[in-house]
């Protein structure tokens, strides 16, 4: 009996072949997908941090297209700076002391990357011409053989390269090309993505630091009578101990008291310009375990003497035990800062009543974690302002540039909470936002 005979032989190797075809498509898929997951999930657990990124990309790649190395190359207006490079630990280590850090405009990688087409170059040491540039000469050094160079691009703007080799002679087939192409379209869009990201909350640091030094500047008075009050003091005790050891014989017993003061004045000077400093130094973001009560009563004693001077009382109610907050303390106090400084402000106008303000701390339900609440008794908040009142360059102040309450809300909601606004009865107005708990 021969194929002919049986029932459906003259189609059984067409069907076999056509199955295992689809086999091999269907790897081919998942594995993309696990690799666009792989850089997903780098993307989600390091937003603010662009290496991990990269590695996942190339990691991806290696495994994708079973290269020996990959390089990722960014574009800048001199030409296209290495980032990252994966793969063979002693490839990649020649490699990073061979490739040129810029290839610049002329070169393989930037003519590649503007013709937005990949290069597939089966055999490097065939190469002839222009094509030996100084990335040519690193990689046939350090046993490169076949490469394929994939330019990124969005919006018609270039955004860099991903550089695949293999140390032997063995091109890249058309399928792997093509499943590559695919993977490199869908990782540079994750990488923009999170690139302006990165710009955006740059950009936005850049805002909150100047938006601290202009509130610190607006409260330079004050700032300079809760320096000044202790240095006065401590001069006041050294006046006195000096008098007890002229006396015959010296009162060593006043002495010791009288220095003891002047330490903790000077203790007192030097806590005033730490305070200043962490706020108006510029720092990166970083979260940790907060004392928020702690947090509050530094920021209360900077604006202290502005209360004072505005003729404000100022008292506070903070909750004990409350929750574990993950935050960043100089952010969380700059939202402390404007809320406070901005409630003394609205009752600087208040002719009959008091001037209250207090602020406190509870335990948050929903979310769970810690609520700061700051009250105030000026002239409250108009119905119509409500809905603007967090816009950037909203103000209702003539001096006011509006940014204010609108970099409070942004540090409040990267938090991952909410900050609020509500008038009160018979007057003033109520800021509170939530920090959930860690």
């Amino acid at each position: 009996m021969n194929e002919k005979d049986l029932p459906g032989g003259s189609v059984m190797r067409p069907l076999v072949r056509s199955r295992s075809e689809l086999q091999d498509r269907v790897t081919e898929l998942v594995e993309q997908q696990t690799a666009i997951s792989d850089v997903l999930r780098a993307i989600a657990n390091s937003p603010h941090d662009l290496q991990p990124i990269f590695d996942a990309i190339l990691d991806s790649a290696t495994r994708l297209c079973r290269a020996d190395v990959v390089t990722l190359r960014l574009s800048e207006e001199s030409g296209l700076r290495l980032v990252a490079m994966r793969g063979d630990p002693l490839l990649v280590g020649h490699l990073w002391s061979s490739f040129p850090a810029l290839a610049e405009k002329g070169s393989l990688q930037s003519r590649t990357a503007t013709s937005r087409l990949p290069a597939h170059i089966p055999d490097l040491a065939a190469l002839e011409g222009d094509h030996r540039d100084h990335s040519w000469i690193a990689a046939v050094n350090a046993g490169y053989r076949a490469t394929l160079i994939v330019p990124l691009f969005k919006d018609h703007e270039i955004i860099g390269t991903i550089t695949l080799g293999r140390t032997k002679m063995q091109p890249f087939t058309d399928q792997q090309i093509c499943l590559f192409g695919v993977f490199a379209a869908q990782a540079t869009i994750a990488l923009e993505s999170t690139r302006r990201e990165r710009q955006y909350r740059e950009m936005q640091s850049e805002l909150a630091h100047a938006n601290r030094v202009a509130t610190m500047g607006q409260l330079t008075a004050s700032i300079a009578h809760e320096i000044k009050q202790p240095i006065t003091a401590a001069r006041t005790y050294a006046t006195a101990a000096l008098r007890f050891l002229d006396r015959s014989p010296p009162d060593m017993a006043e002495v010791q008291e009288a220095l003891a003061c002047i330490v903790n004045d000077a203790d007192r000077a030097s806590d005033v310009v730490d305070r200043i400093g962490s706020l108006i130094k510029k720092v990166p973001a970083r979260k940790e375990v907060v004392d928020l009560n702690a947090a509050i009563l530094e920021v209360t004693a900077l604006t202290r003497s502005e209360a004072v001077k505005t003729g404000v009382t100022m008292s506070t109610q903070f909750a004990d035990a409350l929750p574990r907050v993950q935050c960043d303390r100089v952010q969380l106090q700059q939202v402390m800062l404007n809320l406070i400084v901005n409630a003394i402000h609205s009752m600087g106008g208040v002719e009959d009543g008091n001037r209250e303000l207090h602020i406190s701390t509870t335990v948050s339900i929903e979310p769970e974690g810690v609520c700061v609440a700051v009250r105030d008794t000026g002239h409250g908040l108009h119905p119509e302002s409500l809905p603007h009142l967090f816009e950037p360059f909203y103000t209702t102040k003539p001096e006011g540039m509006g940014m204010g309450l609108s970099i409070c809300r942004s540090i409040v909601e990267a938090h991952g909470g909410r900050l609020s606004a509500t008038g009160c009865e018979p007057r003033g107005a109520l800021f509170q936002f939530t920090i959930p708990a860690d």
